[in-house]
């Protein structure tokens, strides 16, 4: 799950990755109410919801049912390792360390 909130008309994208499946698929996007339904049927369903507006904005432009394209697999593979170190008890951990690495220290100065 992928959303962005942009002058108050959210946008969110959910993807779906199976055993057999190439690359993950889109299934499910949407701006406004339906972006917040589809966050809330995924936060209802214990599904870690990522927030990326670049990428949020780029999948939304595409199909429902089409497989991601090889350009965005690096964004995906960053969710994914995302949702591995995903806490439910403390959605916040993952942005927080990563805030914290020194790389990301370097990367503002």
């Amino acid at each position: 799950m992928s959303k962005s909130k942009q002058g108050g008309s959210g946008r969110a994208v959910a993807l779906q990755y199976g055993p057999g499946s190439g690359a993950p698929v889109i299934v499910a996007s949407g701006m406004g109410h339906l972006a917040e339904r589809i966050v809330e049927v995924a936060v209802d369903s214990g599904v870690p919801v990522y927030e990326d507006n670049s990428l949020a904005t780029i999948l939304s432009q595409m199909e429902l049912g089409r497989e991601i394209p090889e350009e965005l697999y690096q964004a995906i593979v960053d969710i994914y390792i995302y949702f591995l170190q995903f806490d439910p008890s403390d959605p916040e951990k993952y942005r927080r360390e990563r805030r914290e690495r020194p790389e990301a220290k370097q990367a503002k100065e």
